[in-house]
Order: C-alpha cells, then sequence, then structure tokens
C-alpha cells in the first residue's frame, strides 16, 4: 500500500504501510510522498508533519531492483528526500526498529528524529555497488560530520540506538513504550509555536548548516515577525499569563 497522508489539526502525519516489506520504497511511492509533502506545503494550517510506518521497522529503504527506476527526473529517491527537508512544516521522524539504506536519509532530512532502544541503522550502498547521490551525502556531513559521513558509507556498519543517538543521527532516544508519548509532546510543543519564525527560522538554519543562508532574505523574515500579529500576540499571552493564540500573520 502506498504512504498514506492524514491531516488533522496543525498536524500531517505521513505514514509507511508496507510492513511485510519492513516498509521498503518502491518507484511509485516516491511522487506520491512528494505530493503529500506539496499539499501540507499549500496549507497554512500545518505545522509539524510527523514521519513514521506501521509494523516492526521503520523503513528497509528504496527497493534494490528498481534502483535503476528512482534516478528519473521529477520523481527520484534524492528529489523526494529533498521534498521532505524542503518541507515548510517542521518535521519528525518516529524511528522504530531497523532504518536501512536511502531511509536514513529520509530520516536525516527531518528536523528531529525520535527512537526507541532497539533500533538500528546501516547504509549498504558500497556493499550492494550503489554510489550515493550527492543531496544525501552532504546531509549525513552536515548532520552527522565527515568522519562519522565516512565510517557510515565507506564501512556499511550498523550502529545500535546508543550510537545512532551519540552521533547525532538520532535526536531522541527512550524506550520503546515512551516512544509515541514523546513524539506526541515533541508534536504539541512544536505545534503551538508562532508559525512565521518556526517557519522561516527551520528553512535558515538548514541553509546555514550547507553554506547557503542568504542574509538579506533572514533580514526580511526578521523584520516580518517584528511587525507581525502574532508578536503582539505573544507580548500580550506572556503578560496575561496564558497560553498564545496563533495565527500566522
Amino acid at each position: 500500500m502506498t504512504p498514506e497522508l492524514h491531516l488533522q489539526n496543525h498536524v500531517a502525519t505521513i505514514t509507511l504501510r508496507r510492513p511485510d516489506v519492513a516498509n521498503r520504497l518502491a518507484p511509485e511511492d516516491l511522487p506520491i510522498i512528494i505530493s503529500h509533502v506539496e499539499k501540507i506545503n499549500a496549507s497554512d494550517d500545518v505545522r509539524v508533519l510527523v514521519l513514521r510506518s506501521e509494523g516492526k521497522y521503520f523503513c528497509s529503504g528504496y527497493d534494490i531492483s528498481e534502483v535503476q527506476n528512482s534516478q528519473e527526473k521529477g520523481s527520484s529517491f534524492g528529489e523526494m528526500v529533498d521534498a521532505i527537508e524542503q518541507c515548510r512544516a517542521v518535521t519528525i521522524a518516529v524511528v522504530h526498529g531497523g532504518v536501512y539504506g536511502g531511509a536514513t536519509d529520509m530520516a536525516l532530512a527531518c528536523d528531529f528524529r525520535v527512537g526507541a532502544n532497539g533500533a538500528e541503522m546501516f547504509m549498504p550502498a558500497a556493499r550492494l555497488g550503489l554510489h550515493f547521490y550527492q543531496a544525501g551525502l552532504e546531509r549525513y556531513v552536515t548532520r552527522l560530520g565527515l568522519d562519522t559521513a565516512k565510517r557510515l558509507f565507506l564501512t556499511c556498519e550498523r550502529l545500535a540506538a546508543d550510537e545512532m543517538k551519540a552521533c547525532g543521527f538520532l535526536t531522541h532516544l527512550v524506550q520503546p513504550d515512551a516512544l509515541e508519548t514523546t513524539v506526541t509532546t515533541l508534536t504539541d510543543t512544536l505545534s503551538a509555536m508562532a508559525p512565521l519564525p518556526l517557519f522561516g527560522m527551520k528553512k535558515h538554519l538548514n541553509l546555514i548548516a550547507r553554506g547557503q543562508h542568504d542574509a538579506d532574505a533572514i533580514a526580511r523574515d526578521v523584520f516580518k515577525t517584528v511587525h507581525s500579529d502574532d508578536l503582539k500576540e505573544g507580548g500580550t499571552a506572556w503578560r496575561e499569563k496564558r497560553k498564545p493564540v496563533f495565527k500566522g500573520r
């Protein structure tokens, strides 16, 4: 079954639904995920995207027998992952069980990666004879560091959950029975933030990490928040000791 999109309040959820093959991604899944992200980007109401999966594993990556079909412009695996990274909403990957191959890059493209003990990861590209695409290499280096990227790409070493947390692959690591509570708490926290700075700072932080930021664009977004209704609401709510109600204006 293809990935499913669910929208509720300020939260979108994309669920991978092939548990019988460890949620392996097929060619038809890539444009569908891109389309889901485009729908999220077009919704002013969505502030958080949660990427999760059914069954025992998060995702076993892309079907290696179809790898030649993952390079077509407009529906390539790399473009799908870039779409997740560039999603306007803040993104959370819920990592349980194994995360392998291209799925590791898909998780890295998310802003937060909440994992449970018992998870593991590995990147078998070199063992399979595949050179990974540029954007994925860049994500590994900018988010995990050059030495860790070399360790994972060149040796195909498996990492257990504690090592995934230590190297920065996971932003949160909890016991399996605390996974959903942790994700819900993080989702609630993020969805309560003012949209303009939430979206703007997410975008610019990612660009800063890649050395592609635009000082003028950052200044424009700062100016927009300084003159926003939400900043006034935030100040009023602070003084009145209540939760702010942000409108994204």
